[in-house]
């Protein structure tokens, strides 16, 4: 019984999460006039498309670029991950990140919201 309530907790939480991320991706379409999002749904989508993209893709980039990665002080993972956001506007319908510079700040604004917000979940929960 104590493994299914576990299970159920673990997949709620995975939920919660996936709002979080869809909220910040909102958030940043209002802040940063680059990034273009039609609705919360597809917020969602992204978050989601965003999530598979950082767990299979960005591994194996970061470790592919981490000459260069050292070279410039880690400050080269900023430019992957404003590839891989960017990415994610080429593959998710409804969503558009216009330029470079969109896709920095909104990789940027998307990570320190869903880190903010999911703080406050974990603080929340416990």
């Amino acid at each position: 019984m104590g493994k299914q309530i576990r299970k159920g907790l673990i997949s709620l939480s995975w939920i919660i999460r996936l709002l979080i991320n869809g909220l910040a991706v909102v958030i940043a379409a209002q802040v940063i006039p680059q990034i273009h999002v039609t609705g919360f749904g597809t917020a969602i989508l992204v978050a989601l498309v965003l999530g598979v993209i950082n767990t299979f893709i960005r591994p194996i980039l970061v470790f592919l670029t981490l000459p260069l990665s050292f070279l410039t002080l880690g400050l080269f993972i900023f430019i992957l991950n404003a590839f891989l956001f960017w990415l994610t506007g080429t593959l998710t319908p409804g969503f558009q990140v216009e330029g470079f510079m969109g896709a920095l700040l909104g990789s940027i604004l998307v990570s320190i919201i869903s880190w903010l917000l999911n703080g406050i979940w974990k603080g929340i929960r416990d």
